[in-house]
């Protein structure tokens, strides 16, 4: 299920660079309307636990975009680099920071009824809507 190998990366401009020990190749989906406004599309994300190393961490910008979540991105060059949860430290990463993953696959695509009309996929996945991403995020918060 998860790639024991370390992934290293970094974000476009190089002043930070991450090193991912885990990574869950099945990837979800955001079509909230915060990830679409960071983006300017959904947010296609892989799980990368909590054992990750950044190194250029001076570059980091982070905010915290809700109640249960905080995002980081390079001050330099704008790199989307994580989606952080403030609970278990957990981090979720933009799927294309890691181009030569395998097995990739998306399982799971939330806040589904916020998807706008112009766009779709014809993957067959989980979806959660607002409501139901909401109330899991309550109960752990």
């Amino acid at each position: 299920m998860l790639d024991s190998d370390k992934k290293v990366t970094s974000c476009l401009c190089g002043s930070v660079k991450i090193t991912a020990a885990e990574i869950n190749p099945k990837f979800t989906l955001c079509h909230c309307d915060t990830c679409r406004a960071w983006g300017g599309g959904p947010l296609f994300a892989v799980q990368c636990g909590t054992d990750v190393k950044f190194e250029g961490a001076d570059s980091i910008k982070e905010y915290q975009s809700s109640p249960w979540a905080t995002r980081g991105f390079c001050h330099n060059c704008g790199t989307h680099l994580f989606y952080r949860l403030n609970k278990t430290g957990s981090y979720n990463m933009p799927v294309g920071l890691f181009p030569d993953l395998p097995d990739l696959a998306m399982t799971m695509q939330y806040f589904s009824d916020q998807r706008p009309d112009y766009y779709c996929f014809s993957n067959q996945t989980q979806e959660m809507t607002k409501a139901e991403i909401e109330a899991y995020f309550a109960s752990i918060t």
